[in-house]
């Protein structure tokens, strides 16, 4: 679209999160824009189909509380197919070097330790996620792994009061045709403006001045979806300088998590959604995915300190460890049924910088200040800003739609005090 030099409302971000708001804005009179730095839409949520029938969720790609989740309900609109099979991580690994037994009684110590953490109380002071783990119990490193998986870090790392606010109903459903696909189909008709990297909002003013690539714009309100470490790293330059949104932006950054697809021959031998841990007694390991949707390919996961590492190393690395962790569970044959398809490197990605938020300890409370309006016209979104539903793709669609809602709210009193 052309470029404006003002609008009511100007949305940085063509996320979730800046989706959700730009959809709570419209038949509300109000001119809008969504300025996106990508070339693309979508965020963190990145589908992309090669060939036909091949499709890879390179970003999130699980509708998590999916019978409350809102993305549901927009995909089904979107004449999009929801998979209801349960995720690999709810049904039992595939047995080579994990019997049944031991799976079962990792399963309970995973459960203790997730009950340890959502039952911590209010009124007593925030612990690491790791203070809970049992001492000497033999599964605290496959626990951690699992943690990396789920935040992007190990749990010395991770605020056990963040985790005891989190909300999931345990559903996990998948869209056939990607996650991404569902917010690149949800963003038809809203003017956004992509290739537009802002690097600077003004709000001295009584209007506010937000600095393009493509040059200036002027703005009433502004809604701020970028990635918290982006924030963290002030890769926009606000004046006057919002230390305070530096600060909680800091003390909740975007763990590492990163996706591996790899073909697989002869794939027909493993049960589809099937799983298999790379170990069982570390956490520097990956998960793999076996026949997402029937597909002939192994989706592999990687989390934390490992994909930090991995990442620099570079893609290969990213082959090459799970080509090592594969055949030593399945045999060195094994390393000819596989090549290496797509990875995004999160970490890496200089408009996101992470996969998903993580509050570090004692720092709970920083997505109510991260999320808190600034006098009224710049107003901030994103899963970040999110109590319950951090790390989530409709956490942040939530927040983008508060936003907005903050966004209404304000002008009506301002035309109330300009009528009175």
């Amino acid at each position: 679209m052309s470029f404006p030099s003002s609008v009511d409302v100007a949305i940085i971000g063509a996320g979730a999160a800046g989706l959700g708001a730009a959809r709570a804005l419209e038949r509300t009179g109000l001119s809008t824009i969504v300025l996106e730095a990508r070339d693309r839409l979508g965020g963190r949520a990145h589908t992309i189909e090669p060939a036909s029938n091949i499709i890879f969720d390179l970003g999130c790609g699980w509708l998590h509380s999916a019978d409350e989740n809102p993305w549901t309900g927009i995909a089904e609109a979107e004449g999009l197919n929801v998979d209801h099979t349960p995720p690999p991580w709810m049904r039992p690994s595939i047995p080579i070097n994990f019997p049944p037994a031991e799976q079962s009684n990792f399963r309970d110590a995973l459960l203790h330790f997730f009950e340890k953490q959502g039952a911590l109380p209010e009124n007593v002071p925030d612990v690491p996620a790791a203070s809970l783990l049992e001492p000497h119990e033999r599964w605290n490193r496959l626990i951690g792994a699992v943690s990396t998986f789920l935040s992007g870090a190990e749990p010395e790392k991770l605020s056990a009061r963040d985790f005891a606010r989190y909300h999931d109903t345990g559903v996990n459903w998948r869209v056939v045709e990607g996650y991404g696909a569902t917010i690149l189909a949800h963003a038809d008709g809203v003017p956004i403006r992509l290739g537009s990297p802002v690097r600077s909002i003004d709000h001295t003013g009584r209007r506010i001045r937000i600095g393009t690539a493509d040059g200036t714009i002027t703005a009433d309100s502004v809604i701020v979806t970028l990635p918290s470490n982006l924030i963290a790293e002030e890769a926009i330059r606000f004046t006057p300088a919002l230390r305070e949104k530096v600060e909680a932006a800091a003390a909740l950054p975007l763990g590492i998590n990163d996706k591996l697809f790899l073909s697989l021959d002869d794939a027909e031998e493993f049960e589809t959604d099937s799983r298999l841990f790379g170990r069982i007694d570390r956490t520097a390991i990956a998960a793999y995915h076996f026949r997402p949707f029937g597909r002939p390919q192994i989706e592999a996961y990687f989390g934390g300190s490992l994909a930090a590492q991995l990442e620099e190393a570079g893609e290969q690395a990213f082959f090459e460890f799970a080509l090592a962790e594969l055949t030593s569970l399945l045999g060195s044959q094994f390393a000819g049924r596989l090549k290496p398809l797509q990875i995004h490197r999160w970490g890496t990605d200089p408009y996101a910088r992470g996969a998903y938020s993580h509050a570090l300890v004692g720092k709970a409370d920083c997505r109510g200040v991260l999320a808190a309006p600034v006098d009224r016209r710049l107003f901030f979104a994103g899963e970040a800003c999110s109590v319950h539903s951090y790390s989530t793709a409709h956490g942040a669609y939530l927040t983008g739609i508060e936003a907005a809602d903050h966004v209404i709210a304000a002008r009506r009193g301002i035309t109330r005090q300009l009528k009175s």
